[in-house]
């Protein structure tokens, strides 16, 4: 674990910090590992792209509807117990993948339901990792929060690679043992949860009512932010590969490593470093630097005759993304310091709605331009734009609220 996460915390407090960033390994694989898959699906169950696409909703629609009763389950039970129960959801889902397709009549019936199974640790999982740590008696919260989600891009790098690694070795054939392999991670860290610290969040009277929460201006500025955040962040990752494919001819495996992989590299890295280096005074100047970088790579990509430029500009977007959704958890805590639970809730739900909304955009206006993905990427350019207008509104309402 990085010392900017641990070095000002009491050595017990560090093993909280470092099961929640071992659960977003676990949230990476559960958004990574299938989509690994999905042509071994294809061959062995012979299912067709719209079923494997209808996975991919499930998946996103299970974590959105666990992301707007996460809140309640946690205030009602502790956060200890919802983050247990996530870790066993998700390695029932992640094994369920190998068994339920041989158990079920159906073997598409039985990957819709391990999907659903591990889609809702996954949204379990992502409402509670950040109140968690942020819960936590450390200095530099905002370090120790964009530390935390760099784990999750190291995931999903660790998920891509050593998969490819174990297919390259004992062949696709035997793809059920790693799905089983993997199904362990999530168990062995739900009995590390079990006996870390864990600190509660704010008493019920200091929190404030959902009423008041939606009420505030502020909060739609931040759920603006991590729709923003989703978008720009999904819309080029889950596209990259296919358009690595397209534009470079590559093989599957170089295309998986050039594009998604790449790009969870440079967003990984660019958490790790505002971790490791960053100012929590100059976040925002940081977020809008970000936001102006992602939608400029996004207008190269879709405006570039160059294949290698437009690849390069979809990994660049990956360092650009990096800061958006940990940022935005971040000022989050500090605009709204009362909104509890339910604000990193509503939030995570945002951010969801936004990671299955920019793949979903760019996706149908490439097919309106003949599958065309850089029109796709050229709208994606909004995204970006808004994330800085937003930014540029906070920075003048906090402005205007400060004493003079």
């Amino acid at each position: 674990m990085p010392a900017s996460l641990t070095h000002t915390a009491r050595p017990a407090v560090s093993h909280t910090v470092r099961a929640s960033s071992i659960g977003y390994i676990v949230q990476s694989m559960v958004n990574t590992f299938a989509p690994l898959l999905f042509v071994t699906f294809q061959t062995a169950y012979h299912i067709s792209l719209s079923q494997l696409s209808l996975l991919i909703a499930v998946n996103f629609s299970a974590q959105i509807v666990l992301d707007l009763f996460a809140s309640a389950f946690a205030d009602r039970l502790g956060y200890r117990p919802c983050v247990i129960t996530a870790h066993c959801l998700s390695a029932a889902g992640i094994g369920g993948l190998a068994l339920f397709p041989e158990l079920l009549p159906d073997p598409f019936a039985g990957l819709v339901l391990a999907v659903a199974i591990y889609g809702a640790g996954g949204g379990l999982t992502e409402v509670l990792l950040t109140p968690i740590v942020q819960a936590c008696p450390i200095e530099r919260k905002d370090k120790a929060i964009s530390m935390l989600h760099s784990f999750y891009c190291w995931g999903s790098v660790l998920v891509i690679v050593l998969s490819t690694l174990f297919f390259r070795l004992a062949g696709m054939s035997h793809w059920r043992v790693l799905a089983g392999l993997w199904a362990i991670l999530p168990l062995a860290n739900a009995v590390y949860f079990a006996i870390v610290p864990m600190y509660d969040p704010p008493a019920p009277a200091e929190r404030m009512r959902l009423r008041e929460l939606t009420g505030s201006a502020m909060f739609w500025l931040l759920i603006l932010f991590m729709f923003c955040a989703g978008s720009c962040e999904m819309a080029i990752a889950q596209w990259v590969s296919h358009f690595a494919e397209e534009g470079l001819h590559v093989s599957k495996t170089v295309g998986d490593l050039a594009g998604p992989c790449l790009f969870a590299v440079l967003k990984g890295a660019e958490r790790t470093w505002y971790g490791k280096r960053g100012n929590a005074a100059h976040l925002w100047a940081f977020m809008l630097f970000c936001a102006a970088l992602c939608a400029g790579c996004y207008l190269v990509v879709g405006l570039s005759h160059s294949p290698v430029l437009a690849l390069a500009a979809c990994t660049v977007a990956g360092f650009s993304t990096g800061v958006m959704w940990p940022g935005t958890f971040t000022t989050a805590s500090q605009v709204l310091p009362r909104g509890g639970t339910a604000l990193f809730g509503l939030l995570a739900l945002a951010g969801d709605l936004g990671c299955g909304a920019g793949p979903a955009i760019t996706g149908a206006i490439s097919a309106h331009f003949g599958d065309n993905l850089q029109a796709g990427f050229l709208f994606g350019t909004v995204f970006g734009v808004l994330m800085v207008i937003g930014l540029l509104v906070l920075k003048f309402r906090t402005n205007r609220r400060r004493p003079k």
